[in-house]
């Protein structure tokens, strides 16, 4: 059976609590993993969420994941806060439910994505904390 993206979107932030853009600072102090899966020439151009760590979409899951191989060194656990930032708050949505289903079981996205960062004027950054290849 045929479903439209708006219809997957509803269903993967179903019972899901997303983060408004300022309450991120606090995650991050608290020991939020941040991760910002924006396109390349999207990050070059608007900059960094500070604490944020670049890893591309298309091996997300992989570099996260504890029982891949390709995991990436010192990585979150199953019970770690993973927020996944994209621009708008769209794609990091699906991101988050693929890594709740992965077992993070606190996996979510920002709110509106970096661009609502960036227009409640929160701070931004020329570079990543950390970039996971």
């Amino acid at each position: 059976m045929a479903r439209s993206i708006a219809e997957i979107l509803a269903e993967a932030r179903r019972d899901t609590a997303r983060v408004a853009p300022a309450d991120l600072p606090g995650r991050l102090r608290a020991g939020a993993w941040v991760i910002d899966m924006r396109t390349p020439w999207t990050r070059d151009a608007e900059g960094h969420i500070p604490g944020g760590i670049v890893v591309e979409h298309t091996v997300m899951l992989w570099r996260l994941d504890p029982l891949s191989p390709s995991r990436m060194a010192d990585g979150p656990t199953y019970d770690d806060d993973v927020i996944v930032v994209c621009n708008e708050g769209f794609s990091s949505s699906l991101a988050a439910r693929d890594l709740r289903e992965l077992g993070f079981s606190r996996a979510t996205d920002l709110e509106g994505g970096f661009r609502a960062w960036t227009e409640q004027g929160l701070p931004v950054e020329p570079e990543p904390t950390r970039y996971v290849t």
